[in-house]
């Protein structure tokens, strides 16, 4: 696969039902973070407000969610359900995606990006 040039292209390359849950995790992601940049970064659909903030992607059987290793980390306990690695969790495609927990841990990356800024100009 080519890499694509933006998330539409990227999303448009899937299966119709897979699809449908890359738009909502995108739209979860924009909701949580509406002043982030969304961008392709590593071949995947990613989002950036003062650094990257989270990826995701479709894979053979569930969506993977980058929220980097804070994310992962702060937020240990509720996806403790879920597959995960240092700074990554997989949503398979057979359960509903966990949009709450999305959104806390998305406006925990914003934060921590803001705040990573604030330190940087004292």
């Amino acid at each position: 696969m080519t890499k694509p040039k933006d998330i539409d292209e990227y999303i448009a390359s899937h299966p119709k039902e897979i699809q449908k849950l890359l738009k909502e995790v995108r739209a979860t992601i924009k909701k949580a973070a509406p002043s982030a940049n969304e961008v392709i970064s590593y071949g995947m659909p990613a989002f950036k407000l003062n650094g990257m903030l989270v990826w995701f992607a479709a894979h053979t059987k569930h969506i993977g969610f980058y929220p980097r290793i804070s994310g992962i980390e702060r937020f240990k306990k509720e996806l403790s359900i879920y597959k995960s690695a240092k700074g990554s969790v997989q949503f398979p495609f057979d359960q509903l995606l966990p949009l709450g927990l999305i959104t806390k841990i998305v406006k925990f990356r914003v934060t921590e990006n803001l705040e990573k800024v604030k330190g940087k100009k004292k």
